[in-house]
This record gives C-alpha cells, structure tokens and sequence, in this order.
C-alpha cells in the first residue's frame, strides 16, 4: 500500500501520537507549507506544541460574564462528573484525626512539610483549573493566612501562574520561617503581585475573577482575629453585594471554609458560602456541611497505611491527576454553557487556494498540538428517503483524489451509501477552536487497496473485522469473545489473514468545503470553497458565510 500511496501522492494517516515527528526545517513558521506526515519507521524529532492563545489582559469582554447565568426553567439541569462519589461512600475526619494523620505522614512515614504542601498546592490549581477554566477567570486572588493553610495557597497560586492564570496574593501576616520565605521569593521571581490590605481594591467583584480562601486550616480554632475577620467578612458581603448583577465572583476554599468550625461547620449559618471546597488528604466533619457545586478531594499521598488505619474509604483518583471530584454531582444548567473562542482570524488572502492543502495545513497543526486522534471525523450519510446517520471513523488516507476510510460493506452506513452515494465529513478540533466539513460523493476504494491497507492492521485488528458483523444484533458481548478466540486459534501459526469480501475502504470525492474557525462573541470566520466550472475546467471558488 505503501508504493501505491507514494506513486497516487496519498498521504498516509496511520498515526502513532508518541512517535509523530518532524524535520528540523519545518520549524521556520506557522505560515510555511504543510508539514508531510512520515512513515512510523522514519526518525525525526518530536513535533512541537502550538503556544495557547495569549490572554486578553486583566479584564474580560463583555461577552463572558464573570459567573453563570441563571438556572432557565426552560431548559433541564443535568449532573456532571461520572468519576464523582456520594456524600455517603466517602470517609472523614474529626480535627484529632486529620491532626494525629499530619503527624504519622511527617513522623514515621517520612514527609516533609514542604512536599505535602507542594502538594497539596498542586490539587488545589488543578482543581481550580478543572473547572474554571482561565480564558475565563484568569484574575484570581488568593488570600493567604499564617499557617500551612496559607503556604498552601501560596503554592497554588504559583502553579495557577504556570497553567496561564494571573494571580495575585494578599499575604498580610507573613510567617517568618525559611519555607515560607521561599515560597514568597518564589512567587515575587515571577513578578506576582502581592497586595497589602490597603491595597485591596474596594470592589473585589470588579477586579477579580475568582478568589481563593486560604486563610485557616483544620487546626484553627476560636474566632477570626484581625485582620482576618474583616478579610472573611469582605468575602461573605460579596455574595449580598453582587447578588442582583450575579457578578460575584466564585471562592474557592482549601481544605476549610476560613471561620468555619472544623467540625460543626457554618454554626452560624451567616459565614463563608464558598462555591468550591478542596479537601486535603480526607475531606473533614464539616465538609459535610458544604452545598457548593464542586467539592474535590487533593493531595494524592496517602498510604495504605494510614488508610487502614482509620478505615478511609476515598475514591480513586483518575489517570495521573491530582484531584477528583467527590460529593454531590453538580447541576449544570445548559442553557449557560459557553464558551467565548478567542482564535486568530481565518483571512481570504491567508488561506491556500487548494481546499485539500488547507486541509493539510490545519491537520498538521492539530497534529502537532497533541490532539488525541486528530483524524476522527463524523461521517454523516442518509439513505434513499433522506434519513441520516451520523457515527465517527477514522480518516486513513487523504490526498487530491479524496479522503479514505474502511469499515464493513455491510454495515448500516455501507447500506446507506449504496442507496445514496453522497456524505459529509466533520472534523471537529475543539482545542484549536477548528472545524473542517466536507461534502462529496463516495465510491469504493479498489480491492488492491484494501487489501494493503488490511494488512498493515495489527492482527487483532484484522480478526476482530472479521468477528465482527457490523450493525447486525449479537445477543451478548461472549459471542465476539468466542469468535474471535477460534479464529485467533486458527492463525495461530502466523499465516496471513485474509481480507474478507465484506470489509474494504471507501473515498469520499470533495465537491466543498468549510473551514471554521471560532471567534469572540460567535463572529465567527467561515469560508467555503465549492467547485465551479469555469472554461471546461473544475477551479475551487472561495468565498466567506455569515456566522
């Protein structure tokens, strides 16, 4: 398949993210021409990531609103966040508890106070980070009290400036030890502010966009002194102040809403109301107490030990993430969910004539920004009624000609296609804030290339095509694990698989194009090329659509 794609121009779409590489010279521009893909046996060095979109400044448009709007009784409230558990599956700690627990880790166990807060910190901005996303809530200040609590936040905040937030740091009774020092020199060698009381605006609504509790911890106890009761004052009125604009913005408190008891919670019930509560280690008694929509679980170092020890039951943290979601799953109201796409202008005069080398140009980037599987398309087809379908495939080849993919001749889309030849394909680049559509007809690609194609598959995925009859009813997913157990059997000798009758490749020829690409307040750019007939010859015709 390989000389055959040489000799048509094709380029070949078999991608192993890990080992996509590129030529030293192809780093020369944005604007060069499309990098070619190569072939898995040929070493070249790691593709580079494409910079994130640089931020606006420290005010946001008009068009993102620093909170949510309003639940819209039109539209139903859905709960997020599968990998949560329930208030009831999650263990917690007394504050002699989570006292005793400190003090096994940095005994017996070997911890420093520096690493669990480096941690702890860490959980902090990812969870912050997880949900409020800084093209959005890029100002955020982080009050920070005396304790480890307050080291927390420092740490935390020196992270958010690495994940592309702007923070800034109200510290005002510094503790004058060397750890805490460093962490202040630290955060000043990356020129973030620290602001005095006095120097605390007098609208915190109107000058930041989230605002991180880091000022008591469990070990806290009594009231708030100065000039920390005014500090949790400040953020409680907050939520009266802004409650007609809804420009409040959100808190978020770690490990302990500062003024609450460790225990008992809001006793009062007129205390901090954060929107997001970070638990450290295990979520404390009073965390039970908290309503907000998000409440994580940081600080991913606690041993089997320990866990034993005092019979915790905590979820699992997913892949290499630092925290996870517990409690209660919010409600999203659908209607808010938005975002406001902040891209660079897709221009007539900036484009390539060719709609299959603008493809290319785009592909490649998404390509080297990481994208997982950047060549998922939807492939929509309908059939002689005009009944669509939609599913995703992968693309497997692209060049003048048309783009290539394989599946079952039998399936539904294969019925489909040949009761109506004409589909679409949609590329959906979310991270680079692209879209590319296509429309054509589809044919059958020949059975040579099939056959290549087939087996330059691994050999489970050749069996498993064969297992497979696609679209059809299967009673139970034992029938497939029983067919495929006899045919891998069967070629257990090695000997080559062969290419089933039903399963081959198809190649939608383009006939037009949309590339996409989204901008603030939904002005966004779209420009089509559709082929024209101009003086017997096929020429690409570009022009812009509305948004």
């Amino acid at each position: 398949m390989l000389s055959n794609l040489k000799r048509r121009g094709m380029r070949s779409l078999l991608l192993f993210p890990s080992s996509l590489l590129l030529r030293p010279s192809t780093f020369s521009s944005a604007a060069d021409s499309a990098v070619s893909i190569p072939p898995p046996n040929i070493l070249r060095r790691p593709l580079p990531l494409l910079p994130a979109p640089p931020f606006s400044g420290l005010k946001r448009g008009p068009a993102s609103p620093i909170a949510a709007s309003s639940p819209s009784s039109s539209f139903r409230r859905l709960s997020s966040s599968a990998s949560s558990m329930a208030d009831q599956d999650v263990s917690y700690l007394s504050q002699s508890e989570a006292a005793e627990v400190d003090e096994i880790l940095m005994g017996p166990l070997g911890f420093s106070v520096d690493q669990l807060m480096e941690l702890a910190g860490l959980s902090v901005a990812t969870a912050i980070g997880e949900v409020y996303k800084s093209s959005e809530y890029s100002r955020i200040l982080a009050i920070c009290g005396p304790g480890n609590n307050g080291g927390d936040g420092l740490v935390a905040a020196r992270h958010l400036h690495h994940f592309g937030y702007q923070p800034f740091i109200c510290y005002p009774k510094r503790t004058p030890k060397t750890l805490y020092n460093g962490l202040v020199t630290q955060l000043e060698s990356l020129s973030i502010p620290f602001l005095s009381i006095n120097d605390l605006p007098q609208h915190l609504a109107e000058n930041f966009d989230l605002i991180v509790d880091a000022m008591f911890g469990f070990s806290f106890n009594g009231q708030p002194r100065p000039p920390f009761d005014d500090l949790i004052q400040r953020l409680v009125s907050l939520r009266h102040d802004n409650y007609v604009s809804k420009r409040s913005p959100p808190i978020v408190s770690i490990d302990i809403p500062s003024g609450w008891h460790v225990e008992e919670g809001d006793i009062t019930g007129e205390g901090l109301k954060p929107d997001m509560l970070v638990s450290l280690t295990a979520p404390k008694l009073c965390a039970k107490k908290f309503v907000g929509p998000y409440h994580f679980l940081g600080g991913r170092f606690v041993p089997p030990s320990i866990s034993s020890k005092y019979k915790l039951c905590l979820p699992k943290y997913p892949g290499t993430s630092m925290c996870v979601r517990i409690g209660k799953p919010p409600s999203v109201d659908i209607a808010s969910l938005r975002e406001n796409y902040i891209s660079p202008e897709l221009l007539e005069d900036q484009v390539a004539p060719d709609p299959v080398d603008q493809f290319f140009k785009w592909f490649d980037e998404a390509v080297a920004a990481g994208l997982r599987e950047p060549n998922a398309m939807t492939l929509s087809t309908s059939d002689r009624e005009g009944k669509p379908s939609s599913r995703v495939v992968l693309l497997k080849g692209a060049d003048k000609h048309g783009f290539v993919w394989y599946t079952n001749y039998e399936s539904r889309k294969a019925h489909e296609l040949s009761e109506n030849p004409h589909a679409s394909l949609l590329f959906y680049w979310n991270q680079l804030n692209r879209q590319v559509r296509v429309e054509g007809t589809v044919e059958k690609v020949s059975r040579e290339e099939s056959e290549q194609y087939f087996h330059s598959r691994p050999r489970g995925s050749q069996i498993g095509a064969i297992v497979s009859k696609q679209s059809t009813v299967v009673i139970g997913r034992h029938v497939l694990h029983d067919a495929y157990k006899e045919l891998e059997e069967r070629y257990a000798d090695g000997t080559a698989i062969p290419l089933p009758e039903f399963w081959g490749g198809y190649r939608l020829k383009p006939t037009r194009f949309e590339f996409w690409q989204g901008q603030p307040s939904r002005l966004h750019d779209r420009l089509q090329y559709s082929l024209r007939i101009v003086d017997g010859n096929e020429l690409w015709h570009i022009e812009r659509l509305s948004p």
